[in-house]
């Protein structure tokens, strides 16, 4: 089993010294992953319905919190590190242009020597997409197409692809991903996005929990889209009760997440970068690392 940690990009680690600090302590203390989130932007008195607590609300209430650009965030600290592995967790896909996300991703995957991990999410929130100017109600059959084209120019020499949404012939691009793909992890905690991650995913993120009915749901549509439902990875959230651990593993969980920000309704949470390496100690009690 793997371990990570979460929501990296908010709050305090906005403060350029205060991320490299806590990325280059994270890959001291042996974890194998850091995640950011993204929000382009939030307009005051969104009426959309955040999925994740009971209320609808972000955390935080209004989103007036410091949450810089995951890519250009995880770029600054790939810079300071040399084997934590940057993972979006997730990045918004249909708000943005799949041709241009594939060359940023690519070339951040090439300048750290392969370790980027791109999560992706369709997203909940229709007055950012209104904002954007990106089309909400087509968004999952926008991601669907965006996945395939993106993984056709990281591929191929000369990629061409024909869709309803994205088209380009002999369109090189350069350069490539070092093994010419970068893992794609559906985020979700809906049936469709479960779907999705067990046809098209290397990954699957569900938002909370352990939700093995989704998980299902995975390892089902992996099977048959005629795939090893071992090939997708599942990632979730640390549980507030550790010796739950072994049971996350006994369930296939390939890696788990811990927060590193005082996310409203997360008991347990990293207090600072100095407090990762008796994290990782912790860990080491319930589960091999």
């Amino acid at each position: 089993m793997k371990f990570g940690l979460r929501y990296c990009n908010t709050g305090r680690y906005a403060d350029p010294a205060r991320a490299v600090e806590l990325m280059q302590a994270g890959e001291a203390a042996g974890f194998e992953s850091a995640w950011t989130v993204e929000h382009t932007v939030i307009p005051r008195g969104y009426q959309s319905a955040y999925p994740y607590t009971s209320d609808g609300r972000l955390p935080g209430g209004e989103g007036d919190f410091l949450l810089p650009d995951p890519l250009i965030w995880m770029a600054y600290v790939a810079a300071a590190t040399s084997r934590i592995k940057l993972a979006t967790g997730i990045l918004i896909l249909p708000q943005h242009n799949p041709v241009i996300v594939a060359k940023q991703v690519a070339t951040l995957d090439h300048m750290s020597n392969g370790r980027i991990l791109l999560g992706i999410g369709v997203g909940w929130l229709k007055e950012e997409f209104d904002a954007i100017g990106a089309a909400f109600d087509n968004r999952g059959r926008r991601t669907d197409e965006y996945i395939a084209a993106m993984r056709e120019l990281w591929a191929a020499d000369a990629p061409n692809f024909s869709g309803r949404y994205v088209s380009f012939r002999d369109a090189f691009m350069r350069p490539k991903p070092v093994n010419r793909k970068v893992p794609i992890i559906i985020g979700g905690h809906t049936e469709a996005a479960a779907r999705r991650a067990g046809r098209l995913g290397d990954g699957f993120f569900p938002g909370r929990g352990l939700p093995m009915d989704l998980i299902q749901i995975v390892r089902s549509a992996a099977r048959d889209a005629g795939r090893d439902p071992g090939d997708v990875e599942i990632t979730v959230g640390i549980p507030d009760d550790l010796s739950q651990l072994s049971d996350y593993a006994a369930a296939g969980v390939s890696r788990v997440l811990v927060p590193v920000t005082g996310v409203a309704g997360l008991a347990r949470k990293v207090a600072g970068p100095e407090d990762l390496l008796a994290w990782r100690k912790t860990i080491e009690r319930y589960v091999s690392l």
